[in-house]
């Protein structure tokens, strides 16, 4: 089996639009959640969100070419890929085959906006004729125009997958890409996730669910609280992430940086409730199990942990629950945050900006903060990084990402060793 490291990585979040950007401010905790502006939101029992500033798809992305019928969160996809390339030296997919290089992508399943359906449903019931919908809005909505337009970024030929897993779609896709790329099937991957649920649509149905806080309306950048004892819901955001992920032996070859190695993953179900996770760690703990076991580590060499840490009350004694029963003893002695309490909930793009804060921890020896952490949960009680960067020596660290509908992922990654 090959060997993977990660070469390249971009990004587009809402406390920045390049991945540097981004890091800077995850781990000076600094928080991107504010008011909703798509929409007017006014009337709504949620207004907030973690949304992408000052972005502008002409400039991120000035191939017009890869630009046309993409959506808001395709844009994002398109442009973080296109900084992964040119992180990795890698533009246009450098001196691989086309065949040999490949996309895995996590995003929600495009749909038609609520007035279309609206309007359809009202020309069905009065007799009407329906009229013809413009075809680049059809291409819009279609979860295959980013993932072609970022394989035409890279000049890939090769594998192509497409996950949409709600919150752990980058999760799947990243660890998907792994898989093909340790079994050869391809050289180089551009794996990642983008998304934005921020609509009207959306925030009512999360509303209705009851996910979503109400809570500090008024000071949008307090209400993420992932593991705090007045949590109360998760807070939308949007953005992408996507990284290079070569053949270890061909990046060296070819002299690249290797941002880290990765060297487990595991996907499982918890097969309890459509939206609730399970009291007892169930899946989760498998998911955390089974990677440390493909990357043939024991639970002591972790030092970080990038937690899914939602701010729901269920998702974060499930996860500290599941922590505590692979971890052991170890699980006080490992550091956990949620980079969730600075973005917000990007989705499908979640696992991926959880992957960036732990390559961040990889190289600069600082765990990004769980901001809003003002009133520790009692029931747990594991180190979260409160509220400020904390310096940890690691060379080890784990991915989490969890969905609606039960499904896990985890990844596992090391510094590059010889």
């Amino acid at each position: 089996m090959r060997r993977v490291a990660i070469t390249g990585i971009g990004a587009v979040t809402p406390v920045g639009n390049d991945a540097g950007t981004t890091w800077n401010a995850l781990r000076e905790g600094r928080s991107g959640v504010g008011r909703i502006t798509v929409f007017d939101a006014s009337s709504f029992a949620v207004r907030i969100a973690g949304m992408v500033k000052d972005f502008d798809a002409a400039s991120a992305i000035p191939d017009p070419a890869l630009r046309r019928n993409l959506s808001r969160p395709g844009a994002f996809g398109v442009a973080a890929a296109l900084e992964a390339l040119a992180d990795a030296g890698l533009p246009g997919g450098g001196d691989y085959h086309p065949a040999q290089r490949g996309v895995s992508v996590g995003a929600t399943v495009g749909r038609p906006a609520l007035d279309e359906m609206a309007e359809i449903f009202h020309r069905l019931r009065e007799s009407l004729p329906l009229y013809r919908q413009p075809i680049e809005h059809v291409l819009e909505r279609d979860q295959n125009t980013p993932a072609a337009a970022i394989a035409r970024a890279g000049g890939c030929a090769g594998p192509m997958v497409g996950v949409s897993t709600a919150c752990t779609a980058s999760g799947h896709a990243l660890g998907e890409a792994y898989r093909i790329v340790q079994e050869g099937e391809a050289r180089m991957m551009l794996a990642g996730g983008y998304d934005s649920l921020i609509s009207w649509l959306d925030v009512l149905g999360f509303s209705l669910l009851g996910a979503l806080t109400t809570d500090h309306a008024d000071e949008p950048q307090r209400a993420s609280r992932p593991f705090s004892d007045d949590r109360s819901g998760f807070v939308l955001g949007e953005g992408a992430v996507m990284f290079v992920l070569e053949d270890l032996e061909s990046a060296r070859a070819r002299g690249a940086h290797i941002h880290a190695e990765i060297v487990g993953y595991a996907a499982t179900m918890n097969a309890y409730r459509m939206t609730d996770p399970p009291p007892d760690g169930g899946g989760v703990s498998l998911a955390m199990a089974q990677a440390l076991e493909d990357a043939g580590l024991p639970p002591s060499e972790v030092g970080y942990i990038a937690a899914h840490g939602t701010s729901t009350p269920g998702n974060d004694i499930c996860e500290t629950k599941a922590i505590k029963d692979v971890f052991g003893a170890h699980a006080q002695r490992v550091a956990v945050s949620s980079v969730k309490s600075m973005i917000g909930h990007l989705t499908a793009a979640a696992a991926g900006a959880g992957l960036l804060g732990a390559l961040g921890v990889l190289r600069t020896g600082y765990a990004p903060p769980t901001i809003n952490l003002d009133r520790p949960d009692p029931a747990l009680d594991l180190n979260y990084v409160a509220n400020a960067a904390q310096a940890i020596d690691t060379d080890t660290v784990m991915v989490n990402a969890f969905a609606f509908g039960g499904t896990n992922a985890c990844l596992i990654l090391r510094k590059d060793t010889p």
